[in-house]
């Protein structure tokens, strides 16, 4: 057995230190309770989120490089953890636990006696500071009461010539903290030592870095502007008292009053004052970072609220000017909470308010030019609901962040053919939560989210051309039939939640793209997947049309396999509004209710030929349709069989179903941790409500509730099927089921597999290898090839 993750898609959190380059090139960044590590740079121009980290309990709020392979993050749940990581993942981790409220930002740096020294901040008002020695021995060795004042933001430094240790703070005053480490009468003590003021806003960036023999320090804040502090030793020769009794800089014979001197330990001394004031954004300015090349020149980069992000160098002393300036991505409702420098300086990095990821990288020929990178994002909320395109060309999920999003390989035009996963369309961008998805056709799906309406939607002409060439599709009969009748492209409305179809593309002289910018389509030719702009703006596809019929918040939809035919459900806590409504996708009209439940209907399933339709309900029971006439594939369904108290296996909710490949099985799985698989009797001369369908096999799991269960599209050279079970915790089992026994394949734990409630499984058909498909409430897509040998 071997399992290899194909393709992760995930969002990073919104908050503003959620994302940290690191020195070997990955990023690390918190992706709901977890932290993704990405390579920007995988198989050169592509990119993929090669593992997740799992140890935090609620969201990742902070993440930090330390060096290569020595990561610190910090969580909603009071903890923060130490990571030594390898290229397959976290070695070991260490937990540092004694906060009361969620930690908001972390620090450390290696002393030169090899000793880690770590700083966490919290909610909690307080600042704790760590050591980790050598053999893993951890200890708290300093707690910073804050009284009533909550830390923004941290950084831990070490002062040049000195090695004298400086810790800068921002709180909800407004000001910057510098604290020195000074000798008590027991053990060393930050104490602090003076107070940067300037800002007229809470301060949401620091960063320090080494300029020759001194220290710069800059500082962003929600008043717009970025402060440089220059921060230098002093020996003691170097300073004296003035009449205040302060300390006071001499140089010759003039005293520099600018300068604010400090008296960090009994014989160190720094001088403080402020270089620069930088101002060129028109919002809050969430993060900056210093990057310093091979030839010592500084360059600053600054992420700001209002959709830009700043590269800063200085011109002559003291000043400093904006050298490069890249954003104002359309569609991006809110801008970037943080930007990072690659460790080379030719590429930057900011994370949005979407949780999307943006790249630039500096063209060599022209360094004033930046250009756009190939990237991976990913969903911001639940996850609820996946499903393949019937040949499995591509992937397509709903979730609870009111985003449709469409998965597809990138192959690449260059000799290896390397496949890579991306985003390649956002086709509905939505005002309500998203909730369940059917594929009706390669172009056409349906939706449904927390509204009574189920909408449909269709392919552009743009994104078809697009798909083509990006997936290197060699035929595309249903494209070929469509393309010429389809709308370029589509667009939303002022205020409107239906996305309109686009067939003349406007000049570029009209208003329209002015006044509503993020609303406006422009067609795009695509030779690398889209960047995060593009898929909020120009990937929509346009809506066909609204089914109405249900009364309460869609919760199930399914569709036949030549989706001629597609069944909705609704949240309900009656029969009436329990009915499963059949829809002729022809004409879109109802073709027929059907009852049987007295709950909400958690899933429906077709069986592959569409004789049956398969239902499982909270109501602790599954229902199954039999078409009534099968040589006519929109004849009506009746109810045929159906569970009791009396034969009904599962004594609570029943979560999921699904039918095997050739119609002879069904499973259902659900809270209570049992999997039990259904097949026809025909020589059964059954009476009761199960007509003659029997439980072949139960798979009991104990202390388990199975959420999602799915057969593969094909049976083991030894006839045997495969199933995947997932779990509330997060993990995915595999098995095969032979002569009514289940088997263990494998199990993909919380690292390889998701951390929270997997909400959906989903096998890729037309595949030789076994690939499957899942999504859960961490937010997380993710596609595993695995390789199974029958016993």
């Amino acid at each position: 057995m071997n399992v290899t993750n194909l393709y992760t898609s995930v969002a990073c959190n919104r908050t503003t230190e959620c994302a940290d380059w690191g020195p070997s090139g990955l990023i690390a960044y918190g992706a709901s309770n977890a932290i993704a590590v990405l390579d920007p740079k995988y198989n050169g121009n592509s990119a993929k989120i090669l593992y997740t980290l799992v140890e935090h309990t609620k969201r990742v709020n902070t993440v930090k490089w330390l060096d290569r392979k020595f990561l610190i993050s910090g969580g909603d749940d009071a903890i923060a953890v130490f990571w030594e990581l390898d290229e397959t993942g976290a070695q070991q981790r260490i937990v540092l636990q004694e906060h009361k409220s969620g930690i908001n930002t972390v620090d450390g740096l290696l002393r030169s006696n090899g000793v880690w020294l770590l700083a966490t901040a919290a909610a909690d008002n307080t600042i704790n500071l760590w050591e980790l020695e050598k053999e893993n021995k951890l200890s708290c060795s300093q707690t910073i009461q804050l009284d009533t004042g909550f830390c923004l933001c941290l950084r831990l430094t070490v002062l040049p010539q000195s090695n004298q240790l400086l810790l800068a703070t921002s709180t909800d005053d407004e000001t910057v903290t510098l604290w020195a480490e000074k000798k008590t009468t027991q053990e060393d003590q930050f104490m602090p030592v003076h107070k940067l003021c300037g800002h007229e806003d809470w301060v949401r960036g620091l960063d320090f870095v080494y300029d020759g023999e001194d220290l710069l320090l800059a500082s962003s804040s929600q008043d717009n502007f970025i402060r440089l502090w220059r921060i230098a030793a002093r020996s003691k020769g170097q300073v004296l008292k003035n009449r205040k009794g302060d300390f006071a800089a001499i140089e010759g014979d003039e005293i520099h009053v600018k300068e604010q001197i400090l008296q960090l330990a009994q014989n160190a001394w720094c001088a403080v004052k402020l270089e620069s004031v930088l101002y060129g954004h028109e919002g809050w300015v969430y993060g900056v970072h210093w990057h310093k090349n091979e030839n010592e020149e500084l360059r600053l980069l600054s992420a700001s609220i209002d959709k830009t992000m700043i590269v800063w160098a200085p011109i002559e002393e003291g000043v400093w000017m904006e050298q490069v300036r890249v954003g104002t991505v359309g569609g991006n409702s809110m801008g970037f909470y943080g930007g990072k420098f690659a460790p080379d300086g030719c590429s930057i990095m900011a994370h949005s308010y979407q949780g999307g990821f943006h790249i630039w990288n500096k063209c060599k020929e022209q360094p004033h030019l930046w250009t756009s990178n190939v990237i991976i994002g990913g969903h911001y909320g639940q996850v609820r609901d996946l499903a393949w395109e019937h040949e499995g060309a591509y992937l397509m999920s709903v979730s609870a962040d009111q985003t449709t999003r469409l998965h597809a390989p990138w192959l690449q035009g260059d000799e290896t053919k390397t496949e890579t996963w991306h985003e390649l369309a956002r086709p509905q961008v939505h005002g309500y939560d998203m909730q369940a998805v059917a594929l009706l056709s390669r172009y056409k799906f349906a939706s449904g989210a927390e509204e009574k309406i189920v909408r449909t939607f269709q392919a552009t002409k743009n994104f078809i051309e697009n798909f083509r060439h990006i997936s290197q599709l060699a035929q595309d009969a249903a494209g070929d039939a469509l393309l010429d009748s389809l709308p370029k492209g589509a667009s939303v409305p002022s205020l409107g939640l239906s996305n309109k179809a686009v067939y003349k593309v406007e000049t570029p002289e009209s208003t329209a793209r002015d006044e509503y910018p993020d609303n406006y389509f422009v067609p795009i030719t695509l030779e690398t997947p889209p960047q995060e702009e593009t898929l909020m703006q120009n990937t929509l596809w346009p809506e066909l049309q609204k089914l109405y019929g249900h009364g309460y918040e869609l919760y199930a939809l399914t569709a036949t396999a030549d989706g001629q035919m597609l069944a909705s459900t609704c949240r309900a806590s009656n029969a009436e509004h329990a009915a499963i409504i059949l829809w002729n996708t022809a004409t879109w009209k109802q073709l027929q209710k059907l009852s049987g439940h007295q709950l909400t209907v958690t899933q429906l399933r077709f069986s592959p030929d569409a004789r049956y339709l398969l239902s499982v309900s909270r109501d602790r029971r599954w229902s199954l349709y039999e078409r009534q006439q099968l040589e006519n594939p929109l004849s009506p369904y009746a109810l045929v069989a159906h569970t009791d108290k009396n034969n009904g296996v599962h004594t609570r909710i029943i979560w999921s179903c699904d039918w095997s490949h050739d119609g002879k099985y069904f499973v259902t799985s659900s809270r209570e941790g049992k999997a039990v698989i259904w097949t026809k009797n025909a020589a059964s001369d059954d009476k009761s409500s199960l007509n003659g369908w029997q439980a072949v096999s139960t798979l009991e799991l104990k202390n388990e509730s199975i959420t999602a269960a799915c057969f593969a599209q094909r049976c083991l050279d030894s006839s045997a099927y495969v199933l995947a079970l997932g779990m509330e915790s997060g993990q995915i089992n595999v098995y095969t089921f032979e002569h009514d026994k289940w088997l263990l394949s494998c199990e993909l734990n919380k690292d390889l597999a998701h951390h929270l409630t997997v909400k959906r499984l989903q096998f890729r058909p037309g595949q030789q290898s076994l690939q499957l498909a899942s999504c859960g409430e961490d937010h997380l897509v993710r596609i595993y090839t695995i390789e199974l040998t029958a016993n």
